[in-house]
C-alpha cells in the first residue's frame, strides 16, 4: 500500500488501485493504527487517478539524515576531507555506538518526484546521494518508507567538516517521493537501492547497492533520533547512502537524476 500526497488531497494506492481520502496529512500518518485504519477507509470505496505528479510527502515533518551508515560512504568521507585533516573520525563514526545524524531539510526546502533540485553556485564538487528513507510518526515508529536524493557539495565538506550544515541544507538540496510505501514489516536486506544519471541523453553514472549494506539497523537510527528530541507531526530519516559518483564526477545543470527502489517506485528530479 503507498501513500500519496496530491494538490487535490491525499490518495491511497492498493493492489494497483488508487483511491481518495479526504484526511489531513499530519493527522493521517500519526493515526493509532494506519494500516488497518487505510485498509478500512479504501474499502469499498470508489477509483480514481494519480493526477500529475504527487507533491512531495511531508507538510510540516522535519526532514533528518544518518551519515557514514555505508562503508562506501565511510571510505568517500575519509578520502574527501584528508586534506582538513579529518580522515581519521569519520573511521570512528562508522565503528562507534553512537551514529552521525544531522538536520537536513525544512519540508519547504524539499522537492518532490519531477521537480528541480539544486546544486550550490559556490561548490565545485556536488553529487546526488541516493538513500532509502524512514518516515517516522510521532511516537518514533516507523510507518513507512520513502527514496530520498540527499544532494551534497562534496567540495565544502571535504574543505572543513564543520561545513557539514552548508554542504547538506540549502534551498533544494533534497527531494523526496514520489510516495510513501505502507508497512508494517522492513524492508527485505536484498532490496535494491538503484542511481541513475542521464547528461545530454546518455548514461553519465550509474550504480547501486542493497539494503543489506547499511551497518546500522532502521530501529537503532531511529532511537537515536528520538532520545531527546520529539517529532509532534513526525519526521523522515534518511539512512545514508552506499552508492557514490567517482571523484571526477559533479553534477551540472541540466542533469537527470533517477533513483530507484523498487518497492516504493522512482524519484526522478532534474539539476536547475
Amino acid at each position: 500500500m503507498k501513500l500519496y500526497r496530491t494538490a487535490l488531497g491525499v490518495v491511497v494506492e492498493s493492489h494497483g488501485r488508487f483511491h481518495s481520502l479526504e484526511a489531513d496529512w499530519n493527522t493521517l500518518i500519526n493515526h493509532a493504527d494506519l494500516l488497518a485504519h487505510l485498509r478500512a477507509a479504501t474499502t469499498g470505496r470508489g477509483e480514481t487517478t494519480l493526477q500529475g505528479n504527487a507533491l512531495a510527502p511531508v507538510t510540516s515533518q522535519e526532514v533528518w539524515a544518518a551519515g557514514v551508515t555505508y562503508l562506501r560512504s565511510r571510505s568517500a568521507r575519509i578520502e574527501e576531507s584528508q586534506d582538513a585533516g579529518g580522515g581519521t573520525f569519520y573511521d570512528r563514526v562508522y565503528n562507534a555506538a553512537r551514529p552521525e545524524i544531522f538536520f537536513k531539510a525544512s519540508a519547504f526546502r524539499v522537492r518532490a518526484s519531477g521537480e528541480t533540485i539544486r546544486i550550490r553556485a559556490d561548490a565545485k564538487w556536488s553529487v546526488p546521494e541516493p538513500e532509502l528513507a524512514l518516515y517516522i510518526n510521532a511516537r518514533g515508529q516507523i510507518i513507512g518508507y520513502t527514496i530520498a536524493n540527499d544532494v551534497s557539495s562534496r567540495d565544502i565538506e571535504g574543505e572543513n567538516p564543520l561545513y557539514l550544515p552548508q554542504a547538506k541544507i540549502y534551498d533544494g538540496s533534497c527531494a523526496l517521493g514520489p510516495a510513501v510505501l505502507m508497512t508494517d514489516a522492513p524492508l527485505a536486506p536484498e532490496t535494491p537501492i538503484e542511481l541513475r544519471i542521464t547528461r545530454d541523453g546518455s548514461v553519465a553514472f550509474e550504480g547501486s547497492t542493497t539494503f543489506s549494506q547499511l551497518k546500522r539497523t532502521p530501529v537503532e537510527l531511529v532511537e537515536y533520533l528520538y532520545r531527546e528530541t520529539s517529532f509532534p507531526d513526525g519526521c523522515v530519516l534518511l539512512t545514508g547512502t552506499g552508492v557514490i559518483p567517482p571523484d571526477h564526477f559533479t553534477l551540472q545543470s541540466g542533469d537527470d537524476v533517477e533513483i530507484h527502489i523498487p518497492p516504493i517506485g522512482t524519484l526522478r528530479n532534474t539539476v536547475a
